[in-house]
């Protein structure tokens, strides 16, 4: 009679999600690092915060601006890596239902509206870029030019519809 503290079965294994990995042109390892410097600068950042408010009552003034942009670059770094993984929001239903070649159909048509969305939110975003210097906008809270921050939009906007555009040329040499 087993233990109740021994297990009765074998633990399954968790699979690498690296190693699921589609062979791209560029590498994910690239989005992979940028999350974790990104993370770490956050992490950093935050409880550095926390510290000087623990011990003197007082806030550095640039951690919430600064975080908030960390923030959002994280999401841009996560999309285009969820992207170039084939793993962004779909419904599942109709995605992996039916023939492979329906399946195919679908996952390519989702790729190139991808490319499509964020090759003109690069587009849009790089007009905001250029009013943010044209007019010497500064952020609100630190007074830095705003298009050190707004700049990472269309740059990363760039990088989602590459990931897009390879993602639906694998697709289509799947058939």
């Amino acid at each position: 009679m087993p233990h109740l503290h021994e297990p009765t079965h074998l633990p399954v294994e968790v699979p690498d999600p690296a190693a699921q990995d589609e062979v791209t042109v560029i590498p994910l390892k690239i989005e992979d690092w940028l999350t974790v410097i990104v993370m770490g600068l956050l992490a950093l950042i935050t409880f550095g915060n926390v510290l000087v408010r623990y011990f003197t009552s007082q806030s550095f003034a640039w951690t919430e601006e600064f975080s908030v942009f960390l923030m959002i670059v994280l999401a841009l770094v996560a999309g285009s890596a969820s992207v170039a993984r084939n793993r962004q929001i779909r419904i599942e239903y109709f995605a992996d239902s039916g023939s492979p070649a329906r399946q195919r159909a679908l996952a390519r048509f989702g790729a190139i509206m991808v490319f499509l969305l964020f090759t003109l939110i690069a587009a849009l975003s790089t007009r905001m870029v250029w009013d943010d210097i044209r007019f010497g906008e500064t952020s609100p809270g630190i007074g830095v030019p705003q298009w050190w921050y707004t700049i990472w939009l269309p740059v990363m906007s760039v990088a989602i519809a590459g990931r897009a555009l390879g993602l639906f040329i694998r697709r289509g040499r799947r058939a």
